[in-house]
């Protein structure tokens, strides 16, 4: 893992919400001060990105850890590409994410992907790239975006725990891609800034009240 990052009322992201988004404002001072650190494994990233689409966290995780003491502790390419397809299928791994994590592990095994040069490319440029990988769609390169490489800008409008915070913060139904790419249109450069305080929401619970409850505060 990277260098903790910390966001709070001195931080510039947080000015910029709290002055355009009145709901983002009472979040905020519901949770706080927030810090994360970014993941430094794109290879181990993107397969625990693969095995967790379409599954809750804590399955996701169950079999992400179950594949990492089958790695002696490290997921690298070298060492899931010596694993059988019968010792990935007996941790939990659907056929489908078998051959994802198959086409992935090759992809960086003949550098067909250079994660490195993902510094010098734009946000648009990068998913291109993860994308050309079968296995690899929108929200797996919005979420390496994210939570690897630390863009601020990415709005995950395809991520169902964001779609749930989002629902809530704004008491909507009204969750398709147009309605909130508009709604969110203040959050600007900080979308993903915006997002992780959603996400802290959730995982705290705050999502199971009303979120007025909270504005009468």
């Amino acid at each position: 893992m990277g260098n903790t990052i910390i966001l709070n009322e001195n931080s510039e992201s947080i000015q910029y919400l709290l002055k355009k988004d009145s709901h983002l404002k009472i979040l905020f001072n519901l949770i706080g001060e927030i810090s994360y650190t970014l993941y430094t494994d794109s290879y181990e990233f993107l397969v625990n990105t693969i095995i967790g689409q379409m599954l809750s966290n804590k399955v996701a995780d169950i079999i992400s850890n179950r594949l990492l003491d089958l790695c002696k502790g490290h997921v690298s390419p070298e060492k899931v590409i010596k694993l059988s397809y019968s010792e990935l299928k007996n941790i939990g791994i659907s056929n489908s994410k078998i051959i994802y994590i198959m086409n992935l592990t090759n992809s960086v095994l003949n550098n067909e992907i250079d994660f490195e040069s993902f510094t010098t490319k734009n946000n648009l440029e990068i998913e291109q790239s993860l994308q050309k990988i079968k296995g690899i769609g929108k929200w797996s390169s919005k979420m390496y975006l994210i939570f690897v490489l630390g863009k601020n800008d990415v709005l995950p409008y395809e991520d169902m725990a964001f779609i749930q915070a989002y629902s809530w913060l704004y008491n909507t139904n009204k969750t398709d891609k147009k309605s909130i790419i508009n709604k969110c249109k203040k959050w600007g450069k900080y979308s993903s800034v915006a997002a992780r305080y959603l996400y802290k929401a959730l995982d705290l619970g705050y999502t199971k009240a009303k979120f007025s409850q909270y504005k009468k505060k």
